[in-house]
């Protein structure tokens, strides 16, 4: 197998450059499957709205289709793990509350359907965090006919390579725009959001960008239904968590 390749993700200069380098290199160590999640919407209760939930994967449809949409990633055992722990975690542990009775019926549930897409055998990654409402986490599929005892075998050697990639990619990500189609803002309103973000009213911005005030305020509303805020601060924040303004074009 070829050495980790960093510099490939580093440099990549958007979201499916890294995902592709990423999902090749893991492969090349037995990791053929992947989930990467992550959120900044997090809240005591819950992972936040579904629709701000940043999803990367190269899981079948038929397996990453119920086990988001179906929303059973809520009580999956390695993502209840992610939410109250950083660093890396061997499925083995699955197995010991398993049969430990530790899971409740729905976790239960996600670990049966889990076996029937062979998604037994892994590690996860639980990125550490210095913001409690945000929180993210790879899962590390095997491929299949790899045990866990093999999978442990393989992060016993090269672990440290795989974990130190893995964040590299979580960093890297987070730096680039990401959003979902429907939430993509258009050019003016990213302008007017960025203004107010730089602490100009609604008449410096009219006539910075050459608009009338109702033409701004229309831009202002339209940005703040883009991303199901009800307020321009909010709008302004998390346009800027989705970097998608104060972001330096190519």
């Amino acid at each position: 197998m070829s050495k980790i390749d960093l510099g490939a993700v580093v440099h990549a200069s958007c979201i499916e450059h890294v995902w592709q380098s990423v999902t090749s290199q893991f492969a090349q160590y037995g990791f053929d499957r992947i989930i990467y999640g992550y959120t900044r919407y997090r809240t005591e209760r819950n992972l936040g709205d579904p629709k701000d939930l940043f999803l990367l994967s190269n899981h079948q449809n038929d397996y990453i289709g119920p086990f988001v949409e179906d929303g059973l990633y809520y009580h999956a055992p390695m993502v209840l793990w992610t939410l109250d722990n950083d660093g890396v975690c061997s499925w083995d542990y699955v197995k010991e509350q398993a049969e430990a009775g530790n899971y409740p019926p729905e976790t239960m549930k996600v670990i049966e359907f889990n076996r029937k897409f062979d998604v037994t055998s892994g590690f996860t990654v639980s990125f550490q965090s210095d913001n409690r409402r945000s929180k993210g986490g790879m899962a590390l599929t095997a491929a299949k006919g790899i045990s866990q005892a093999e999978a442990n075998n393989i992060w016993e050697k090269y672990g440290t390579e795989l974990e130190i990639l893995a964040n590299v990619a979580h960093l890297k990500i987070q730096s680039l725009p990401f959003t979902p189609i429907a939430r993509t803002l258009t050019t003016r309103q990213q302008q007017v959001l960025e203004w107010v973000g730089d602490g100009k009213s609604i008449q410096d911005i009219a006539t910075i960008l050459g608009l009338g005030i109702a033409t701004v305020e229309k831009h202002l509303r339209l940005a703040r239904e883009n991303l199901d805020v009800e307020t321009t601060a909010q709008a302004v924040l998390k346009a800027w968590f989705q970097n998608q303004i104060f972001v330096v074009s190519d």
